[in-house]
């Protein structure tokens, strides 16, 4: 193995053609973007995470690393593109398909070909084999078809690529076997083989284990809301039984992970997916949960102005894609009662559709600020600044991430709603 082609170069494609590169493969990194390609070939990076900007820097100026537009020769070939779904919440699997089919003239016998994009069950057997085979290429004899699904968590991709067990499935054992050997050069995790479909069924539960735990303690939260008890008290005596492990509520599920991979169980086992399901429905709900409560807070005043502050769906990463609070600043913004406004350290102006603020000019004069992203920015706000630049200084934190002083301001967290009153003017 001496070249790898990376089809993809987002938060996972990137990430992994530079790992590579740093142990001496030679890497093109393939996008439609040209401005990915074109900033790529500079040595600059187009997403956030920590330490990729110095490792691809590096990779470039040692000619390891580069980027095209089109597919290359290779002896491996990684397809990590997106796989969003439609809006009837069924797997978008277009971009997976293309990529397989822009590699087909490049592909030659003994090449390895590995799909880290997450697809839904039977996606390799069903969709990406038949392509190659149907191009004149044996998945069972000549090349070696494999699924590696991505385990990494943003802010920690560069550490988890390397540290975390893979799980390779192929299409055939020796498949299974070529694909685990190209990661076995880079991680020092295990590496298990398995066949493709397991492979596929082991990323969605996953994924799909912590949405339904999420789920769960989303719930509590708006059952607790009703019954007047601190969810986050319950929380953590519960957590305190050895076998307990209550996950944290908040605003939503977001990502390309948690907020997708339990529909492409659903899609594939409708009548048996119940309560996978159901929890995708519980966390869905989360954001007309926040903004109801919002409108208790704010119901006798009569144009009242919410800063939100947060639009990534976790914190310290630069990521919007299926975000919560976004759905959140949609549902306030169009409410022409609510004056809304928005501000994310970690989020460029050219990520979203409508304008973003410093937090000075957020602040002020808001009557609400509502926290949907646990930055470290919000973990270390200063009470009295807060408190100095809003009309009525109430915090409504949905990731019970801040330490805000109640003696300078109103604090609600999203698990303890039981004192909820509107705000008097």
């Amino acid at each position: 193995m001496k070249k790898i082609c990376v089809i993809g170069l987002g938060y996972i494609g990137l990430p992994t053609a530079a790992i590579f590169a740093r142990a001496g493969y030679d890497i093109v990194g393939v996008d439609v973007s040209e401005r990915v390609v074109n900033s790529l070939n500079k040595g600059i990076v187009t997403i956030e995470e920590a330490g990729l900007p110095e490792l691809v820097k590096g990779a470039v100026e040692k000619g390891k690393l580069r980027a095209s537009l089109n597919p290359e020769e290779a002896d491996v070939f990684i397809i990590a593109v997106p796989t969003p779904i439609h809006d009837d919440y069924t797997a978008n699997v277009d971009y997976v398909i293309n990529a397989t089919k822009a590699i087909v003239p490049f592909v030659k016998k003994g090449d390895v070909v590995i799909v880290e994009s997450t697809i839904p069950p039977r996606t390799m057997d069903d969709v990406v084999a038949p392509i190659l085979q149907e191009a004149g290429l044996d998945v069972q004899n000549d090349i070696f078809l494999a699924h590696c699904p991505e385990r990494v968590l943003p802010g920690r991709i560069l550490i988890e690529l390397i540290e975390n067990t893979r799980i390779v499935g192929g299409t055939t054992p020796v498949a299974a076997k070529k694909a685990a050997d190209v990661y076995r050069a880079i991680v020092t995790g295990d590496v298990i083989e398995t066949e493709a479909l397991t492979a596929e069924m082991s990323k969605l539960m996953e994924n799909t284990f912590r949405d339904v735990n999420i789920a769960l303690a989303n719930e509590l939260a708006k059952i607790s809301a009703k019954l007047g008890v601190n969810a986050h008290h319950v929380i953590e005596l519960a957590n305190k039984h050895p076998r307990v492990n209550i996950h944290q509520p908040g605003p939503g599920v977001g990502g390309h992970c948690l907020a997708v991979d339990p529909y492409f169980i659903v899609e594939k086992a409708r009548n048996e997916s119940v309560l996978i399901k159901l929890s995708r429905d519980i966390n869905n709900s989360m954001p007309e949960f926040v903004v109801e409560k919002i409108e208790e807070l704010t119901v006798q005043i009569e144009k009242p102005k919410i800063a939100v502050l947060g639009l990534t769906y976790k914190g310290n990463i630069d990521d919007v894609r299926e975000s919560p609070a976004i759905e959140i600043y949609q549902l306030l913004a169009r409410n022409p009662r609510f004056e809304t406004v928005a501000h994310d350290p970690h989020v460029q102006q050219g990520q979203v559709a409508f304008p973003l603020l410093s937090l000075e000019d957020a602040l002020h004069d808001a009557n609400v600020a509502v926290v949907l992203a646990d930055h470290n920015e919000f973990k270390t706000l200063d009470s009295q600044y807060v408190a100095s630049k809003m009309k009525t200084p109430v915090v409504f934190d949905t990731k019970n991430c801040t330490n805000l002083d109640n003696d300078y301001l109103t604090l609600y967290k999203i698990g303890d709603l039981s004192g909820l009153k509107p705000i008097q003017l």
